[in-house]
């Protein structure tokens, strides 16, 4: 009597430790699987670029994302861009090993300034290269030819709102050009900018002039 109730409570101390070990098991398998998933989550939380999101790297702001491709600004470029790359600016530039420079494809005295000098005005407000590079020497180099001051006074009242547009521009590089632009435009033309400078040098131009290079202003002026 005694070995059959001692067979029987060793079987239900067995049943009662097979139902605790499928328990401890089923509790095992839950946490093991909440635990994959938060490491799954945690790596997508975790992947490089949500990374760089979240924390930017310095060098971010030195190498900054090219244009897509495919993207919304590359289908819609600037005048002068489309210009540029339909052949419609008679140079191209020239990359040296210390310095650029601009080869035209015939002798710029040959080339007539309308439109093409109000052309390279208005690439002075570009951005990004080559384009800024173009529109900055070729202002120059055109200015520099012999009948450069009979070709350049006819064009003012169209060249002065484009200059304007330059020196009221948000970006410091753009505003630095327009202004050396408006200097060699000075040197060429003389007294005949004088009557357009009420035009050019507004109380809000002449703000923004005097509040980023106060001493190239009055040399400028």
């Amino acid at each position: 009597m005694q070995k059959s109730e001692g067979s029987g409570g060793t079987q239900l101390k067995n049943r009662a430790t097979g139902n605790y070990d499928q328990r401890t098991s089923s509790s095992t398998q839950i946490k093991h699987r909440n635990a994959v998933q938060g490491s799954k989550s945690s790596l997508s939380t975790s992947s490089p670029e949500s990374a760089r999101k979240l924390h930017p790297r310095p060098s971010d702001k030195l190498n900054p994302k090219t244009i897509n491709p495919f993207g919304e600004q590359s289908r819609a470029p600037s005048a002068f861009a489309a210009i540029y790359s339909k052949g419609g600016i008679p140079c191209r530039l020239v990359h040296g090993s210390v310095k650029h420079r601009l080869q035209w494809e015939c002798p710029p005295e040959s080339l007539s300034f309308d439109p093409l000098l109000i052309t390279l005005a208005e690439g002075l407000r570009e951005t990004k290269h080559p384009y800024t590079f173009v529109s900055k020497e070729g202002f120059r180099e055109l200015l520099l030819v012999k009948g450069a001051p009979e070709k350049a006074i006819p064009l003012l009242p169209r060249l002065i709102p484009v200059l304007k547009a330059a020196l009221v521009h948000s970006d410091d590089e753009v505003f630095e050009r327009g202004l050396n632009a408006l200097v060699q435009l000075s040197v060429v033309v003389g007294p005949s900018l004088n009557d357009h400078l009420k035009h050019l040098l507004t109380s809000g131009s002449l703000s923004i002039i005097k509040s980023k290079i106060p001493t190239y202003c009055s040399i400028c002026c």
